[in-house]
């Protein structure tokens, strides 16, 4: 057997540490648009090609509610401003739109809950740096829509990068094992945090029966109508929808295909979800098990490619789309959905979960005062265990260090990037005025 050098923890900081002298922390804080660049109506019109028409109004109702709404909906916008910025070179399993809406509440599979990263229809591998400062600029934008000055907000983001530098330099020396079944829990969260648990306990699968559906003639519950938001599909729809499970099956586990087995398919819809998904085919399955009070809901929504895969040349990607995100979710969380998995409706790629599994996550109004600092706090932590355990931790912590420079740099670029995208949603509701963008009015998500 040949023999393998182990490199040491220490080694991997120092290596990471060498990285400064290349490229300084305090090189994060610039922000300029680089010359060159799509204007931001362009941008979004090409995001919306291939969605369905009929439902682009409403996304750009969505987006139309406030810059953090607006800033939701255009992850591509920042991909394209990010590509050009300077990195270090250390790569990891992106989040890809790591927002504070994006965090959140959901049940692991044996019922107990868990705080993680909930979103990875972006995902790919990439630089770290564009994760933690996509974060930084949605904690200015939800904290001052929560009424935040901006000093408050940029100190928020201050704790954020502190709570990041600091869970990666105990990551990094954790055995492999433990690190990969760390989780951030009820019993160790502070008061924000259990808010978000609390609120997610609430959101029982029966809750979701009782929201979603109601009684058909045959006394099995359908889904209710209520266009567009949730409404019935043609058979020939549905029927593909259900054939698709076949595949689907196969992308599951020996032992998750015996539990999928045993639930059975009893009707389809069409379900708009989120901001910047809003326009995407995006479908829910009511199936049950072994009564009518054994219900499972199924997702089996749209997969695109990530929008940062055309400013990573070379980089590995997965030829199905679907397929990427569930396996970056894997990857990324410590205890994932226990059906995750992916499929192909007529040609196109779905990523395939369940549609709610107790998830839940803080409301932009209830960033006020101390919360926003201790959920900026919890997220910094969670996206540390993101990357630690998708990439190399310990040079991570070595090029991060244990001084506020990154801290004081991340929060400069927080501060000018939420000035541009305010400066963009300013444009955005001006091309709407102007009637080159259609929305509809919409409520606050």
């Amino acid at each position: 057997m040949k023999r393998t050098k182990i490199a040491g923890i220490e080694e991997s900081i120092e290596a990471g540490r060498a990285l400064r002298r290349k490229l300084g922390r305090a090189v994060h804080a610039g922000f300029q648009r680089a010359a060159g660049t799509p204007d931001v109506i362009s941008i979004i019109k090409a995001t919306n090609e291939g969605r369905v028409p009929r439902l682009l109004p409403l996304k750009m109702g969505r987006m139309a509610v406030s810059p953090f709404a607006f800033f939701r909906g255009t992850a591509p916008v920042m991909a394209a401003d990010l590509a050009p910025l300077p990195a270090s070179g250390l790569k990891v399993q992106l989040c890809g739109d790591a927002h504070v809406r994006n965090l959140g509440a959901y049940a692991a599979p044996d019922g107990h809950l868990v705080f993680d990263l909930n979103d990875f229809d972006e995902t790919i591998v990439g630089p770290w740096e564009w994760d933690i400062k996509r974060l930084a600029v949605s904690i200015i934008l939800a904290g001052k829509e929560a009424g935040g000055r901006d000093e408050i907000c940029g100190d928020a983001v201050q704790a954020m990068v502190r709570s990041y530098r600091e869970a990666l330099a105990g990551f990094c020396h954790m055995p492999v094992l433990e690190m990969a079944r760390y989780e951030i829990r009820r019993e160790n969260a502070p008061g924000s945090l259990r808010k978000v648990l609390r609120k997610a306990e609430r959101s029982t699968a029966d809750k979701l029966l009782a929201k979603l559906t109601e009684a058909s003639g045959h006394g099995t519950p359908r889904f209710h109508d209520e266009p567009p938001v949730l409404e019935h599909v043609p058979e020939e729809t549905a029927a593909a929808v259900i054939q698709s499970l076949k595949k689907y099956r196969t992308t599951l586990g020996a032992g998750r295909q015996l539990i999928f087995d045993a639930f059975r398919p009893v009707d389809v819809a069409f379900k708009v979800v989120g901001t910047g998904s809003v326009g995407t085919r995006d479908y829910v399955v009511l199936l049950f098990g072994n009564s009518l009070n054994d219900p499972l809901f199924i997702q089996i929504k749209e997969a695109l490619k990530s929008c940062y895969g055309p400013h990573l040349p070379g980089a590995a990607s997965a030829a199905h789309s679907g397929q990427r995100v569930a396996q970056g979710q894997q990857r990324t969380q410590t205890v994932c959905d226990p059906f995750l998995g992916w499929t192909n409706i007529e040609g196109r790629h779905y990523l395939v979960r369940q549609l709610a599994d107790h998830k839940a996550s803080l409301d932009p109004a209830d960033l006020s005062g101390g919360i926003l600092f201790d959920y900026a706090m919890v997220c910094g932590e969670t996206l540390a265990k993101a990357h630690a355990r998708t990439g190399p931790a310990a040079m991570l912590a070595g090029y991060c260090g244990s001084s506020d420079k990154l801290d004081k740099a991340v929060a400069v670029f927080a501060q000018a990037y939420a000035a541009q995208t305010e400066r963009d949603y300013a444009a955005f509701m001006r091309a709407i005025r102007a009637g080159r963008i259609k929305a509809e009015k919409a409520a606050a998500r």
